[in-house]
C-alpha cells in the first residue's frame, strides 16, 4: 500500500475540492473511466460531467462523492491535460463558407470546425483528414485544419489511416522532432567509440525477414582457445541517438511501439535513425549494446559480458536462406549457423524442460499487389531460423534483467521496466480444461507448473488438422496478458524468474528505457526513475492499442480479400460462438467470418452453452461447438462493416 502511495501523482485543489491526474477510458454508453496512477480503483465520470473531454485524453478529475452502488469514487473533469486524439478521418459537412468534419471515430462525440479561411475548396462529402488545432473548455467545438484529402481511389489509405488515429498513434512525426533529427550527425566519430568495445574484426552477421527494413540486432560468432563458444547479441544503441527529454524521446514514448499494418509499417522512430543510423547494415561500422556469451558445447553459459560495442556486419542473411542451410544446403558461413543451430536448439530444449509453454503460432500473411490489394494468402510457421534468433533474443533479455535485479542503490533494488507474465486465471483454465478433455486433453490444475506440462503435452499430441489451432487459440486466451512492470513476478509463459525487453529499442520505448537503466548500472551512476510505473503502464496501453489496430487492419484486408469470392464454397473450422451465431473461418486463407442464426434454414432453435463454447440445437441436438469442421459459402463481404458474413451449407 505505501509504494502505491508513493506512485500517486501529486494532487492540486479546485473549486470541487482535490483533484488528480489520470487517463481517460469512455465507454461506448458514455460513461467515463479515469485511471490514476497508484489508484486500485477507477473514477467514474458521469456524461454530463465529461465537459469537453474525450476518450484517451489525460485529464484532471475532482473527486465528488462516492458512487451508491459502487465502490467506484464518483469525479468531475476539471482540465484536459492532454489529448489523446488530434488527428481524425472524417467527412466535411459545407455550412454557407464554413464547415465542419463529422469524424469516423464514433467515441469522438464531436464535430471539428473549419474557419471559412480553412474551409477554401472544401465540399460537402469530402473524405479529409483533420488536425485539431485549437480546443479549450469555453469551446463548444474544436477547431482544425484539413491536412489530407482522401479521394475514392484511396479507400485503402483511408481505412488504414483511421484505424492508427482511432487507435491514437501520430501519422507524422512533430515539426520539432525532426529538426531534432537533422542536428543528428550521420559519421561515427572518434569520441563515439573511444570507450567501445572493439568487434569489428569477428564475424557478425544479421538474419531477418526478406523484407526487413531496420535491423535492430546481429549476431558475432568466434571460437574460443579453450574450446567454448563465444556468441554476441549485438543490439542498435538507439540511446546514442535518443537523449531523454528531447523532442524524438518524448515523442518515441507517446507512441511507445510501431505499429505493423498489412500494408505498412507506423515507425516509433524517424526513418532515418530506425532504417539508417541504427540499422545494422552490412558492411557498415555500427554502434550496439551488445550481451557476449561464453558456452560450452552444452549450451551452458560460463560467462558473459555487458558492454557498449562496434560491430561491422559481414553478411545479412534471410531466414529462408538459413533455413535452407539448416535443412542440407550450403551457404556462406555454414558451419557458423549451423554450430548456432545446434546451440540454439539445444537452449530451446532445455527452457521447455523447466516449464516455458511451448505454443505453436502461424501467422497468415497477405500478399499485396502495388495498389495494397491482397490476391493471395501465405501461412507462416516458426522454422529452426526463426528459433535460432528467438532463443539468442530470449537469452539477452534475461540475462540483462538478471543482471538488474541484482544491484542495488542504498540497499534496494532499482526501479526497471521487467517484462511480467501473470499465472492463468483458474477460472478460465477450467472451462478451457473441461473443453479440451473432450478431443482427449487431460489437464492437471494443481499447481502453475504442472498447468505448464499439460499445455505442452496436449500440443505435443496435436496433429496438423485445422480445429487443433483453435485449441491453441483457446489456450491462449486462457492466459493472463504481458505487460510491463517495475514489480517483478517473474514470466510464466517463458518460465524465467528475471526477463525484459532490451533487443529492439528502434520499434519498442520498454527497450529503450532498459538501455538507459543498464548503461547506468554499468558505469554505477545511477538515477531511479520515480516515473517508471506511470511509463510502464502506457507502454502496456500503447502496446494493446497497437495490438488492436493491426487486428483492425488485418480483418480489413481479410474482407477485401474475401470480396473476390462472393458466391463460393470453403471448408471452415468454428472459430467463435455466441447467442446470435457463431464466428468460423476459412481453412485455406484464415480468413473470419460470421453465421447469424437468424439467416440459418434450419428452424430450429439454438441455446447458447458458454461452458462448451457451442450453440446446441434444442430439438436436434446439433452442436456447432469452437473446432468443429464445416462447410460455408461466402455471402457477402462489407469493407465499412469490416465484416464478412458466411452462409452454412447445411449437411
Amino acid at each position: 500500500m505505501k509504494e502505491r502511495k508513493n506512485n500517486q501523482r501529486k494532487s492540486r485543489t479546485t473549486a470541487y475540492g482535490p483533484a488528480v491526474s489520470g487517463k481517460l477510458d469512455v465507454s461506448r454508453q458514455g460513461m467515463g473511466y479515469v485511471t490514476v496512477p497508484g489508484m486500485a480503483i477507477d473514477i467514474i465520470v458521469k456524461k454530463e460531467n465529461l465537459k469537453n473531454a474525450m476518450n484517451g485524453d489525460t485529464v484532471e478529475v475532482s473527486i465528488i462523492k462516492l458512487g451508491k452502488n459502487t465502490k467506484r469514487p464518483e469525479g468531475i473533469i476539471t482540465k484536459v491535460l492532454k489529448r489523446g486524439q488530434t488527428e481524425l478521418v472524417g467527412t466535411v459537412d459545407m455550412n454557407l463558407k464554413f464547415a465542419f468534419v463529422i469524424p469516423d471515430n464514433k467515441n469522438f462525440t464531436k464535430d471539428i470546425f473549419i474557419s471559412e479561411k480553412n474551409a477554401v475548396g472544401l465540399k460537402t462529402g469530402d473524405r479529409v483528414i483533420v488536425k485539431i488545432t485549437e480546443w479549450n473548455e469555453h469551446m463548444k467545438n474544436p477547431e482544425g485544419i484539413i491536412t489530407d484529402h482522401l479521394t475514392a481511389d484511396r479507400i485503402n489509405e483511408i481505412a488504414m489511416k483511421e484505424i492508427l488515429l482511432s487507435a491514437g498513434f501520430n501519422l507524422e512525426f512533430p515539426k520539432e522532432v525532426m529538426q531534432e533529427l537533422e542536428r543528428i550527425p550521420n559519421a561515427i566519430t572518434p569520441e563515439d567509440i573511444r570507450d567501445r568495445w572493439d568487434m569489428r574484426d569477428i564475424l557478425t552477421i544479421t538474419i531477418d525477414p526478406h523484407d526487413a527494413k531496420d535491423f535492430d540486432d546481429a549476431i558475432s560468432y568466434q571460437k574460443l582457445e579453450n574450446g567454448h563458444h563465444e556468441i554476441g547479441v549485438h543490439i542498435a544503441d538507439v540511446g546514442h541517438y535518443i537523449l531523454p527529454d528531447t523532442a524524438l524521446d518524448k515523442e518515441a514514448f507517446h507512441r511507445a511501439t510501431s505499429v505493423y499494418l498489412p500494408d505498412r509499417v507506423l515507425p516509433m522512430l524517424p526513418e532515418k535513425i530506425s532504417n539508417e543510423l541504427c540499422s545494422l547494415r552490412p558492411h557498415e561500422d555500427k554502434l550496439t549494446f551488445s550481451v557476449v556469451f561464453e558456452m560450452d558445447d552444452q549450451a551452458q553459459v560460463k560467462n558473459f559480458r555487458i558492454a557498449k560495442t562496434i560491430i561491422h556486419s559481414e553478411r545479412r542473411f534471410t531466414y529462408e536462406e538459413v533455413q535452407a542451410i539448416i535443412e542440407g544446403g550450403e551457404g556462406d558461413h555454414r558451419d557458423v549457423i549451423m554450430t548456432l543451430h545446434l546451440l540454439t536448439q539445444t537452449i530451446r530444449k532445455r527452457k521447455f524442460e523447466a516449464g516455458a509453454i511451448n505454443f505453436l503460432s502461424e501467422e497468415a500473411r497477405f500478399l499485396l499487389d502495388e495498389h495494397g490489394v491482397p490476391y493471395a494468402v501465405q501461412i507462416k510457421t516458426s522454422e529452426e531460423s526463426h528459433q535460432l534468433i528467438e532463443e539468442l533474443m530470449l537469452l539477452a533479455n534475461k540475462t540483462v534483467a538478471e543482471y538488474v535485479s541484482k544491484v542495488r542503490l542504498k540497499g534496494k533494488q532499482i526501479p526497471f521496466p521487467y517484462r511480467i507474465h501473470d499465472t492463468p486465471d483458474i477460472d478460465k483454465l477450467k472451462t478451457f480444461a473441461e473443453f479440451a478433455s473432450r478431443f482427449g486433453h487431460t489437464f492437471d490444475l494443481r499447481s502453475p507448473e504442472a498447468i505448464a506440462k499439460s499445455f505442452n503435452k496436449m500440443i505435443a499430441h496435436t496433429g496438423q488438422h485445422p480445429e487443433d489451432e483453435i485449441l491453441h487459440t483457446l489456450g491462449i486466451r486462457t492466459m493472463s496478458k504481458a505487460v510491463y512492470s517495475p514489480d517483478n513476478i517473474g514470466h510464466y509463459g517463458l518460465a524465467f524468474e528475471f526477463y525484459c525487453h532490451f533487443t529492439s529499442p528502434i520499434r519498442r520505448y520498454p527497450d529503450v528505457l532498459v538501455h538507459r537503466v543498464l548503461l547506468e548500472c554499468l558505469k554505477e551512476d545511477i538515477h531511479p526513475l520515480k516515473r517508471m510505473k506511470e511509463m510502464c503502464d502506457h507502454c502496456s496501453e500503447r502496446e494493446r492499442k497497437a495490438m488492436e489496430a493491426e487486428r483492425e487492419g488485418g480483418k480489413y484486408k481479410q474482407v477485401e480479400f474475401m470480396q473476390k469470392f462472393i458466391g463460393e464454397e470453403f471448408d471452415a473450422v468454428v472459430t467463435g460462438v455466441s447467442n446470435f451465431g457463431f464466428w468460423a473461418a476459412t481453412v485455406e486463407h484464415r480468413c473470419e467470418g460470421l453465421i447469424q442464426l437468424q439467416n440459418m434454414s434450419s428452424r430450429d432453435e439454438f441455446i447458447y452453452d458458454e461452458r462448451q463454447f457451442a450453440l446446441i440445437g434444442k430439438r436436434s441436438k446439433t452442436k456447432y461447438q469452437i473446432g468443429k469442421a464445416i462447410r460455408v459459402r461466402v455471402a457477402a463481404a462489407n469493407l465499412e462493416k469490416r465484416q464478412i458474413d458466411f452462409e452454412l451449407i447445411e449437411g
